[in-house]
């Protein structure tokens, strides 16, 4: 008999390596993990330690295979099932992820974590109802669960119900006070429904329980911004950044604030983080906010015919967002309309619409430098903000811009009594204005030439217009 089968399933080595993952001490569970592959045969428990080790690794597609294999054995294991959803999701497929979940419900109809798991990633996929039905039942079957509570909150409010997911988060609060998540949660929603005053009184009561972490502290100097109060968000801000220096979120807006050096465009997760967190209330948040801009890029298009270049090839839409612009414009243009954003959320939402042939999830700047086709209209409905710095991402456009093409876009304008001889501005809410002067020398820089510029107001903040300014760049043709 070979030494393996010597060994018991449940031996010390395996009890130490599901140790090593649940800290997060990945390089102490890897050599761990090869050292149980020689010494166990095939089984349960160790594919699914191997498939988490390879998860934490980066390589969801072998965790997959790991996981085929182990289910074409004992297609009955439920666990085998659901590890498998987690994976196929890592791997980016949730559709597959929650057949794999389902079949973890048939198989254990009873188990709150199986339908947990099926119910988040319904939601994920727009299933909304069903995805609040299934995380009602796991929450009723294990009410002492509060990342379940989460998570059906975030259903109810997908389905349009704040004032549920309201009562459940405050419930579970109750329930569990000391769970930072769902503090988090109910502050978040507070947030989404333009009520930063409640959102505040939320964070603070969570500072005075002990129960905030930088993201708390961060939600709450953004709260403060949104309410006008930037001094008192600044200090929010500084405790945020003691908690977590390297977070990008904190990092960001703690550079905003004025107490961490500005970087000169916000960091792809930072951006990823803010939208994806509301892509599905994304819409009726702009629309609150009296966001303009889709409307003016379409009248700017309309009046701009025939040498905008639209007629004649594929539009690029940066940071297309849900898509908002591509609905607004689509019609002045033959298309087709090829859209890129960084957040998977928004993304979803985009493709909803049917506008798009293509949709990317990629930062623009890399798009911009890996894609090799060229579009004789490239717009940008809200993206620049998010970027002090323009040079890099200008020589980008020009570089992906038809020789006579136009790219259009949104800026938020810094007057020159505010620019003090800066060429931009990180404003209190994480977004960067520009002076006419930077954008024209990074434009001549790029080799673009300004066309058209007119002065429009981008939305309301704090009861106040936002100014800004619709600019047409185009690449003259040779």
């Amino acid at each position: 008999m070979s030494i393996a089968r010597k060994l018991a399933p449940d031996s010390e080595l395996l009890t130490r390596l599901r140790q090593m993952l649940d800290a997060g001490r990945l390089g102490a569970a890897r050599p761990l993990l090869n050292a149980a592959l020689r010494l166990y045969p095939p089984g349960d428990d160790l594919a699914d330690l191997e498939s988490r080790v390879l998860l934490r690794e980066g390589r969801p597609a072998e965790a997959c295979a790991v996981l085929d294999a182990a289910i074409a054995r004992a297609p009955g294991a439920v666990a085998l099932w659901l590890a498998r959803a987690v994976a196929r999701e890592a791997a980016g497929d949730t559709l597959a992820a929650a057949r794999d979940a389902a079949e973890a419900v048939v198989l254990a109809p009873s188990q709150p974590r199986a339908k947990a798991m099926l119910g988040a990633l319904l939601n994920q996929l727009g299933h909304h109802e069903d995805g609040r039905a299934c995380l009602a039942e796991a929450v009723a079957a294990a009410g002492g669960e509060a990342s379940y509570r989460v998570q059906l909150a975030a259903a109810q409010a997908a389905c349009g119900d704040n004032a549920a997911a309201d009562a459940t988060l405050a419930d579970g609060i109750a329930r569990a006070p000391a769970h930072v998540g769902l503090r988090t949660a109910a502050i978040v929603l507070r947030m989404r429904g333009g009520d930063f005053a409640g959102a505040e009184v939320l964070a603070l009561a969570a500072c005075a329980d002990g129960v905030a972490d930088a993201c708390v502290f961060g939600l709450l100097g953004h709260a403060r911004s949104s309410l006008g109060r930037h001094a008192e968000a600044g200090d929010a801000y500084a405790e945020a950044r003691k908690l977590a220096p390297d977070d990008p979120y904190v990092r960001h807006l703690a550079a905003a604030g004025g107490l961490a050096p500005d970087a000169g465009r916000a960091s792809p997760d930072y951006v990823r983080v803010v939208f994806d967190g509301y892509a599905n209330r994304f819409d009726a948040h702009l629309i609150a906010l009296g966001y303009r801009i889709p409307g003016v890029i379409r009248a700017a298009l309309a009046a701009s015919r025939p040498d905008h270049g639209g007629g004649i090839g594929p539009v690029l839409d940066l940071g297309c967002g849900t898509g908002l612009l591509a609905v607004a414009a689509a019609d002045q243009t033959r298309g087709p309309w090829i859209g890129v954003d960084l957040s998977p959320g928004m993304l979803a939402e985009a493709a909803k619409r049917g506008v798009y042939a293509e949709l990317h999830e990629a930062d623009i700047e890399r798009f911009l430098a890996e894609d090799s086709r060229m579009f004789p209209l490239i717009v940008a409905g809200d993206a620049l903000p998010y970027f002090g710095d323009l040079h890099p991402l200008l020589r980008g456009v020009a570089a992906r811009l038809a020789p006579g093409g136009r790219f259009m876009f949104s800026v938020e304008q810094l007057a020159t009594a505010e620019a003090a001889g800066r060429p931009w501005l990180l404003g209190h809410l994480g977004r960067y204005a520009h002076t006419d002067a930077h954008i024209e020398a990074a434009a001549e820089a790029a080799g673009l030439a300004v066309v058209a510029r007119r002065t429009e107001t981008v939305r309301m903040e704090i009861g106040l217009p936002v100014p800004g300014l619709l600019v047409t760049l185009a690449r003259l043709a040779a």
